[in-house]
C-alpha cells in the first residue's frame, strides 16, 4: 500500500465495512486497518476495535466528500 491516508476513523470493524464500501461505490480505492488505539484493546478481538479508512492520497479529497454528512 503505497501513498495511502487515513481520510476516517470507523468506530468498528462493520463501520469501517460499511465506510469502505460506500468509497469504492464511488469508484474510490479503499483498504482499512485497525488503529493504534484498537491493537491492544478487546484481547486482540479487532471487530470492536476502532479501524482507520485509506484511500490513495491522489483521492483524499473526493473521499472527504462522499463522506460528508447530507444536509
Amino acid at each position: 500500500m503505497n501513498d495511502f491516508v487515513v481520510v476516517e476513523t470507523a468506530m468498528n470493524e462493520a463501520d469501517a465495512v460499511t465506510l469502505c464500501a460506500l468509497l469504492e461505490s464511488a469508484g474510490i480505492e479503499c483498504d482499512r486497518r485497525i488503529t493504534n488505539f484498537g491493537a491492544g484493546a478487546f484481547d486482540g478481538w479487532s471487530a470492536s476495535a476502532p479501524q482507520e479508512i485509506l484511500v490513495p492520497a491522489n483521492d483524499v479529497e473526493l473521499a472527504k466528500q462522499v463522506l460528508a454528512p447530507s444536509e
